[in-house]
């Protein structure tokens, strides 16, 4: 039973952070993409790139945009309103993109 219990609570772990990395991909197509690019390539040459980054310094950065803990003129008036939830989605976004590096 506490099996099942466990694969249970897995799969809607598994099943959650992929509704919201969908969910954050829209919401970054909208907030992100202009300076941090349509898939987390900046865009701007003083932006930085967030594809491909953990989930949790992506969230800790935003929260502390939002905050004002951490100061950018733009970033803290586009975290401002985020939501947790919003701010969950969109890190669930950047950290699911996959980046692969050749040797040239």
């Amino acid at each position: 039973m506490k099996k099942l219990l466990f694969l249970a609570l897995l799969c809607t772990a598994l099943h959650s952070a992929a509704d919201d990395a969908v969910a954050g991909r829209a919401k970054a197509d909208v907030a992100c993409a202009l300076c941090h690019g349509q898939n987390g390539l900046a865009s701007l040459p003083n932006a930085p790139n967030l594809a491909g980054q953990q989930a949790i310094y992506v969230s800790e950065q935003l929260r502390n945009y939002r905050s004002g803990k951490r100061q950018n003129e733009v970033m803290n008036m586009i975290a401002k309103p985020l939501t947790d939830t919003e701010i969950s989605q969109l890190a669930a976004w950047f950290s699911s993109i996959r980046l692969t590096v050749e040797a040239p």
